[in-house]
């Protein structure tokens, strides 16, 4: 079988809640190679770990994430929500770490504070960005050597003009638009192929049969354990 890259979805949120520190540590821990993670931004400015427009789901309070400070943050979430920073800074297994930064609901400025916290952390060369088309403008714009995992929806082909404007590394599909016909035909144009979220074993089997390059999935054991199941049946060189 031939690498193909390991992320955990949020970090591993089916044991410890999503976008969190200890949430990320876990994925690493149980063999994640990278780990997805959703960051928005506080009223003052502040890039946080965050998937929802809202605190609600997670934290119980019914308060938009852009009507609060980082300060405020701090005390509704009792210091659970993670500044971008504090995970780029975070000792091992943390440290070094590949991490794809999802960009919910981005704005340009939410772009320029996201890309300006990981230029600040030392973390260019290990993060990658991941959202639609008009996201991952904004941070082609904001850093001309970001890697970007560009999130595609349709079956069609993105534009040749948007694909030299954006200049992306990887296409990022729902894993039910992936095909092994699909695959061959970014590859043909150069580039790699993400999947999102796949949670069963079915899935992820399916997944590596039609050629994706990496797998993001809520069941980070799941898939670790999948991949080194396939390494281990190949033949020695």
């Amino acid at each position: 079988m031939r690498s193909v890259v390991a992320v955990g979805h949020r970090g591993d949120p089916y044991r410890v809640r999503e976008n969190t520190l200890p949430s990320v540590r876990s994925a690493l821990e149980r063999g994640a190679d990278a780990v997805e993670i959703d960051v928005r931004v506080t009223r003052d400015g502040v890039p946080v770990l965050l998937h929802d427009s809202s605190l609600k789901r997670l934290w119980g309070h019914d308060r938009a994430l852009s009507d609060i400070t980082h300060a405020e943050l701090r005390t509704l979430a009792q210091g659970g929500v993670p500044t971008l920073q504090e995970v780029l800074l975070a000792p091992e297994p943390v440290a070094d770490a590949r991490l794809m930064i999802d960009l919910p609901s981005a704005t340009a400025a939410t772009v320029r504070a996201v890309v300006a916290a990981v230029r600040e952390s030392g973390a260019a060369d290990r993060v990658y960005y991941c959202a639609g088309a008009d996201a991952m403008l904004a941070v082609r714009d904001a850093d001309p050597a970001a890697e970007i995992a560009m999130t595609w929806q349709s079956l069609s082909p993105p534009r040749p003009v948007l694909l030299k404007a954006v200049r992306p590394r990887w296409l990022n599909y729902r894993f039910g638009l992936v095909s092994r016909e699909l695959t061959e035909r970014v590859h043909r144009d150069g580039l790699l192929v993400s999947a999102w979220t796949a949670d069963t074993g079915r899935s992820m089997r399916r997944l590596v049969g039609a050629g994706v390059d990496s797998i993001t999935t809520n069941r980070i054991d799941t898939l670790a354990k999948l991949l080194r199941a396939g390494r281990a049946d190949q033949p020695e060189a």
